[in-house]
């Protein structure tokens, strides 16, 4: 979707019949449709092929040998197997970017073994991370969009080496990899220390106070990243000798002494209103913001100045609204005209030879 997003003309081969799975995670359903894939699929084609039957497998290999990228997500061997794999894909089309996606890597075992983001937030120890009381997982399909992401940008890399004459290119992304790569400074915390983390529910392991705290009219996040700024929430909260005592000087101090700072701030955030302490944070300098639901969240953008969603005519379920891409080229934020495609929309045309790649 982010390279249909730039651009790109996608064709999303789909197993006959049933096609892909994200079709059937509802409700909720528009037209149809599952909401869910309908966030995932604009700017594609849909083609519905049997990968078993030879001429489906053989019009699978024409459209690789017309395509810059080629990218499957079967389980490690299977696509050679079906004898769409990477060699064969090399043979007819020299200069191919051929992109593997799995649960767990085909260089471990066994390599075959089936993955989805939910397992691959409990084995990366993103779920054992995360949370207060329990282990767990965050709450939307995070690894699966980070893996898309991390595939994207080496795609685009490999792009530029074929681009350079370094002929085809493989790349293999693999959820586990993906989400481990995530734990960033948590998987550093544990290396150094070699410790596991414990869950720090909505604090931070590293920075204090960097949390939500609760307010006399519901949850607020505050984040102070550095010492300049900690004075300062002291300041704005009026609790100035707070911000000048030893113990609490430097933000490796304040994390000595956590259990002992974060009571006197939560005490007085529990004084007076969300609305009172955000214009005061405000315009104190110390960044501090709103939880909001995820509705709230999009219409508080819009209000700011720039929705974050678009709408699109979708022949089933009518005008479609789906989230942009976050990324903005020369002030505008891509988008594309193709609504998410039904089940087989374009088989015909490509069986026909219908569709042409674009100049």
């Amino acid at each position: 979707m982010l390279l249909a997003d730039l651009g790109a003309e996608v064709i999303k081969v789909e197993r006959q019949g049933e096609g892909d799975e994200t079709r059937g995670w509802g409700p909720p359903y528009q037209g149809g449709e599952s909401s869910y894939f309908l966030a995932l699929n604009r700017g594609k084609r849909s083609c519905e092929l049997d990968l078993s039957d030879p001429g489906d497998r053989g019009l699978a290999l024409d459209l690789g040998a017309e395509a810059d990228v080629v990218i499957e997500n079967f389980l490690p061997g299977r696509a050679e197997r079906l004898g769409v794999g990477f060699e064969e894909m090399r043979r007819r089309n020299p200069d191919v970017v051929y992109c593997s996606v799995s649960g767990f890597g085909s260089a471990r075992h066994p390599s075959d073994r089936p993955g989805y983001d939910f397992l691959a937030q409990a084995e990366s120890g993103m779920m054992a991370a995360t949370g207060s009381d329990s282990p767990t997982k965050v709450g939307v399909a995070i690894i699966d969009v980070i893996a898309g992401q991390q595939l994207t940008i080496a795609l685009l890399a490999a792009l530029r080496a074929r681009d350079r004459g370094e002929g085809a290119q493989r790349i293999e992304v693999s959820l586990l990899d993906a989400g481990i790569a995530a734990m960033v400074n948590v998987a550093a915390n544990s290396l150094a220390t070699g410790e596991e983390p414990r869950r720090w529910g909505n604090a931070h392991p590293n920075i204090v106070p960097y949390q939500t705290f609760e307010t006399a009219s519901g949850e607020i996040a505050v984040a102070v990243g550095n010492d300049r700024t900690f004075r300062s929430l002291c300041r704005a909260m009026g609790l100035d000798q707070a911000g000048e005592e030893p113990r609490f000087a430097t933000n490796s101090d304040r994390l000595e002494h956590v259990d002992e700072l974060v009571p006197i701030l939560a005490e007085r955030f529990r004084e007076e209103s969300a609305d009172e302490w955000i214009s005061r944070l405000e315009e104190a300098g110390v960044p501090v913001g709103r939880i909001r639901g995820v509705l709230d969240a999009i219409r508080a953008a819009g209000a700011a100045g720039e929705s974050p969603v678009f709408s699109i005519f979708h022949p089933v379920a009518g005008d479609l609204e789906l989230v942009k891409s976050p990324f903005r080229i020369n002030g505008v934020a891509p988008r594309t005209e193709l609504p998410p495609p039904m089940l087989g929309q374009h088989t015909a045309e490509i069986r026909s030879a219908g569709w042409e790649p674009a100049a």
